[in-house]
């Protein structure tokens, strides 16, 4: 059917851990402010305030540890392109908040691996 966009599994997949990633970070009293960001620099998964700070945060999975494991995944090039995207939110929304970066990791059986302030920007 032409114009209707459809999900791929791997797209599925992560929309339905992103949605677990909320309601968890939600239930730990974080309020969800955006979720998907894109601009040419990237795509932010989550966006959330954690009291008086701004948190960007990447949501991985990974079915096994095999290369490392999702938390692995988020590796220098990854970091970067975060935070430029990070960069390119701030001057579109701008705000006096301080800002961190989380990595969120889903494992196989959806056991949950928060890692907070994750990278910084140097």
């Amino acid at each position: 059917m032409r114009g209707r966009r459809t999900l791929s599994d791997t797209q599925a997949v992560g929309a339905e851990k992103e949605g677990l990633a909320r309601r968890f970070l939600e239930g730990r009293g974080l309020r969800f402010l955006d979720q998907n960001y894109r601009c040419r620099m990237g795509e932010i998964d989550l966006i959330m305030q954690d009291k008086g700070v701004l948190v960007f945060i990447e949501v991985r999975f990974r079915r096994s540890d095999r290369c490392g494991g999702a938390v692995a995944s988020v590796d220098t090039r990854k970091q970067r392109r975060l935070i430029s995207a990070a960069k390119r939110y701030l001057l579109q929304y701008p705000t006096n908040l301080p800002c961190r970066f989380d990595v969120l990791a889903i494992g196989r059986a959806n056991e949950i691996d928060w890692i907070e302030d994750a990278f910084r920007v140097e």
